[in-house]
């Protein structure tokens, strides 16, 4: 990945499970994908590692024929075994220096982050090609996709894009928007996208917005048409 930045200019992330109530995950991804999302990953932890691995095949077919990114969460093992380009970790997961360390200096990496104090840590964690590669902010509102997690509101969204902006203002060159992406998460859909990019972002991930819909591509595609006109 370090010298294919296509993490940097993704504005549509995109997490699924593995869809075994409708069997239809390969559709289902190559159809997000048509539609627009820059980066697809795998979420479900009632999987098998050897189911993992399968689906994760499937996965990478599909992204390479349009020419995105996906994803592995929380295992590392996982994500070097597949080959994955992208591995996202949570505050409770392994540590960055160990994902570092047993992935290499070309795998992107992506945090999760819930407080101004852990945005602040993934800010101060990105420069160089040891460190972050982009962060996530939320969840904005409560979603039964993270039960028993508290919604962190457009506040934090807020505090994020002054706190990436301030770094720049600083005139490192080290961290900005382009060098650091950030996406809100947690509940956005279009009936309140145009809230999340008011209040400074603009690169979402969502869920229930692709993986409800009866159309993926055109879920997608009506989410990016969003973010343009809000943006």
């Amino acid at each position: 990945m370090s010298q294919d930045p296509l993490h940097t200019t993704a504005r549509l992330y995109l997490c699924t499970d593995a869809r075994r109530d409708r069997g239809d995950f390969e559709d289902f991804v190559d159809a997000a994908f048509a539609g627009g999302v820059d980066i697809i990953q795998l979420r479900d932890k009632s999987l098998e590692a050897s189911e993992e691995l399968e689906l994760l095949e499937v996965l990478h077919t599909a992204a390479l024929r349009h020419g995105r990114l996906w994803a592995v969460n929380d295992r590392a093992d996982i994500a070097s075994l597949s080959g994955a380009p992208v591995f996202h970790v949570g505050q409770k997961d392994i540590s960055l220096d160990a994902a570092r360390g047993f992935l290499g200096k070309d795998a992107v990496i992506g945090l999760s982050t819930h407080s101004p104090k852990q945005v602040d840590a993934a800010i101060a964690a990105a420069p160089g090609r040891k460190g972050l590669d982009y962060f996530c902010v939320g969840p904005v509102w409560a979603t039964p996709t993270k039960p028993g997690r508290a919604a962190v509101g457009l506040d934090l969204v807020r505090y994020a894009a002054q706190a990436v902006g301030g770094a720049d203002a600083e005139g490192t060159g080290k961290v900005n928007e382009s060098l650091l992406p950030w996406f809100a998460i947690g509940g956005i859909d279009l009936s309140n996208v145009e809230r999340v990019v008011d209040a400074g972002a603009r690169r979402i991930v969502v869920v229930r917005a692709i993986t409800d819909a009866t159309d993926p591509a055109h879920a997608a595609a009506a989410l990016l048409a969003a973010l343009d006109a809000a943006s």
